[in-house]
């Protein structure tokens, strides 16, 4: 059985071995995955909500004053009054006019943005994993991220619609069924890079099985994390970019390979990583027997 401290070495070690194009096919990770996203939005809500609360109480002020000056003079409040309704009345009749093609607008944004995450962003979310998983057996060339469109174009993108398909759905019932089916599918980009085989549905039933009782630790696994995600958000994402990032990544390929053994499978063994001696050192007797031991 697989240990969070095993999978966090062996990824470690992997992504060291190639450092830059690991950190760089993490940024592209992130981007694609929107994964500082979050981080500036909440951003972006809380200023915006300050900014509304202190509009907010300057017009309460000058309506006190405006209400003094105007009180002395009725006709005039009365005739701003009706200047007032008729602007309304007009804004809303070209509200009612231009509203079906702010609808149509809206609709063709949606639509290309659901085009770009199907036909662009899903494959290259699974070239990347690619990159990582075979990085984990020896270092691997930037090329790897071009998979999810050179191989099986088709099959990758109709798998990872379905599986966002389904999370989304879950999602609707609660949040938290929606969180443990994503955890259920953690395993569809991996399967697609490296079992070409499957066709898609047998990659989400083999992503399940993977996964099976195996949720709760992978969270666990991810939560081990939780401080260096915390150092990189107090270093504006630097920390994140230049190690967290590809650290986690390299370390989630190990984990499929894990459960890829414990499936009755054997795992790939570790290659000659040059610089990193320690890595086959310490697990090249990993693979060989406790490999054998957890079929």
């Amino acid at each position: 059985m697989w240990t969070r401290r095993e999978l966090k070495e062996r990824g470690k070690a992997a992504f060291k071995a190639n450092y830059w194009r690991c950190v760089l096919v993490a940024l592209i990770l992130m981007m694609v995955g929107g994964a500082s996203a979050g981080v500036a939005g909440g951003s972006g809500v809380s200023q915006g909500l300050n900014h509304v609360q202190q509009e907010e109480s300057a017009p309460d002020q000058q309506v006190t004053g405006d209400v003094d000056i105007v009180v002395n003079g009725e006709n005039i409040f009365d005739t701003f009054q009706d200047s007032i309704e008729q602007a309304g009345s007009a804004d809303a009749s070209l509200f009612f006019v231009l509203l079906p093609f702010i609808l149509v607008i809206i609709l063709i944004a949606v639509a290309a943005a659901v085009a770009v995450s199907v036909l662009v962003i899903n494959p290259l979310i699974v070239g990347c994993e690619r990159f990582f998983s075979e990085n984990s057996r020896q270092p691997a060339g930037l090329g790897e991220i071009a998979y999810g469109f050179e191989h099986g174009y088709g099959r990758v993108i109709k798998t990872m619609f379905l599986t966002d398909l389904f999370i989304i759905l879950w999602s609707l019932l609660l949040i938290i069924p929606g969180i443990i089916k994503s955890y259920s599918y953690r395993m569809v980009p991996y399967i697609l890079a490296q079992e070409p085989e499957l066709s898609g549905r047998e990659a989400i039933n083999r992503s399940r099985q993977m996964m099976a009782g195996q949720k709760w630790r992978a969270f666990v696994l991810d939560l081990s994390f939780i401080l260096w995600i915390f150092l990189s958000a107090i270093t504006l994402g630097i920390v994140g970019i230049l190690y967290v990032s590809p650290y986690m990544e390299a370390t989630n390929a190990e984990l499929y390979y894990a459960l890829r053994g414990d499936a009755g499978e054997p795992p790939y063994a570790p290659s000659d990583y040059g610089d990193a001696a320690d890595y086959n050192n310490q697990y090249n007797g990993y693979a060989e027997q406790g490999w054998q031991e957890n079929k």
